[in-house]
């Protein structure tokens, strides 16, 4: 029934979506596609509530939890019920960070600021040529879908030169805006890298101020899911011994994607394994550990604007490249950080990393994708919004 119900909104909603006029002064924000409250669209309307522009707009936020606290003046809206296709045929302004569904439709006078999330180390979209995402293999599909919603893009934020290079071509976005800014959600990596917001970050999280803490952030595997866009925690981490090598010194932040679905146990672990979910921010993980551990995820580029060590647990590195996705650059001989193949090498790796072995290339690196960033990102964003809602 409650599918059918939907499907009925929906037909209701595009019929109605043309007569309804559009307010410029109605701002829509989205992370996730509704699932928490995080992100570039997070720090852009935070940006909003500090310039005093929630009083002059009227700002949405689109959730499926719309328990989740958000500051400021706004609505909180459900996803997917009457209310929001109605802010949907009002809304003026849209920022998201995803892609909306098919029947989403996006009028001319509507501004769509995409504000997507990540720097792209994989293939993506129109330059996927294979794939395996929740069971579904039909890849010309795929690129039909990210042609159309594409299209409805207005401004694209990009975090580099290498990123609006890729953009113009996996999305389709030649002869459109493209905001190379930097993200706004890596602002607070630039201001409040401090000791003592970082001391505050960690009383907030609960965690020791006694120990060393590894953000272990992986990303997703496109063909390990237990149903459709429901993915697995995938990761060959022998926890039991690393807890055995390290809980001395060191203590592990687990941080799942956030298309990671898996309930794990991890009370065997307590006091050396922590983990959050999708309602604490990334940014306050990356501020609070003194290591970064990833894998194949857009983590990197974010966490190197910290100058802090990172590590690549690369276990499946060929089968990731060569089968699943592909890449965008040479991860190999780019990242810079030592790569493991299994946990006794991390492990290895950790005890003994010396980060002057790696200043050379991390400052190649840095230069590559960290040299638009600059902790006004946000408020560039602000500037488009106002002069696209006069």
């Amino acid at each position: 029934m409650k599918q059918l119900i939907k499907q009925i909104t929906i037909q209701i909603y595009k019929v109605l979506t043309y007569l309804i006029p559009v307010n410029k002064k109605i701002v829509i924000f989205q992370s996730s596609n509704g699932r928490n409250y995080t992100g570039n669209p997070r720090y852009i309307y935070e940006e909003m509530v500090r310039q005093g522009l929630d009083q002059k707009y009227e700002c949405v936020w689109f959730f499926f939890d719309t328990e989740i606290e958000v500051p400021g003046k706004c609505k909180k809206i459900r996803n997917n019920y009457f209310p929001y296709f109605w802010y949907l045929m009002r809304g003026g302004i849209w920022v998201f960070d995803s892609r909306q569904p098919l029947y989403v439709r996006k009028k001319k006078s509507i501004t769509y600021i995409q504000t997507w999330h990540g720097t792209p180390l994989k293939k993506l979209a129109l330059d996927m040529d294979r794939m395996d995402m929740g069971g579904s293999t039909n890849i010309e599909e795929y690129h039909r879908q990210f042609r159309v919603t594409c299209s409805d893009w207005d401004y694209l934020i990009s975090q580099n030169q290498f990123s609006t290079e890729i953009f113009q071509s996996c999305f389709a976005f030649r002869n459109r805006p493209m905001l190379e800014i930097g993200y706004p959600r890596n602002d607070i990596l630039i201001r409040e890298n401090t000791s003592e917001k970082i001391k505050e970050y960690k009383k907030m999280l609960g965690l020791p101020l006694d120990k060393k803490i590894i953000l272990y952030a992986p990303t997703w595997r496109d063909n390990e899911y237990s149903v459709k866009g429901k993915y697995k925690f995938a990761s060959k981490l022998d926890f039991d011994m690393a807890k055995e090598a390290l809980e001395d010194e060191y203590i592990f932040i687990v941080k799942y994607h956030y298309l990671v679905s898996d309930q794990i146990d991890w009370s065997p672990y307590k006091g050396f394994v922590y983990t959050f979910d999708e309602t604490k921010d990334i940014a306050w993980l990356y501020l609070v550990s003194d290591f970064l551990i990833t894998d194949y995820s857009s983590v990197m580029f974010d966490y190197s604007l910290l100058r802090r060590p990172m590590l690549f647990f690369a276990y499946d590195l060929e089968d990731y490249k060569e089968n699943l996705r592909g890449f965008y650059f040479d991860f190999v001989n780019e990242v810079p950080g030592p790569i493991s193949g299994d946990t006794v090498q991390l492990i290895e790796d950790i005890k003994h990393y010396d980060m002057k072995m790696w200043e050379e290339k991390y400052e190649i690196y840095h230069r590559k994708f960290n040299h638009v960033d600059d902790g006004h990102a946000s408020e560039k964003v602000i500037d488009v919004i106002q002069k696209e809602s006069q």
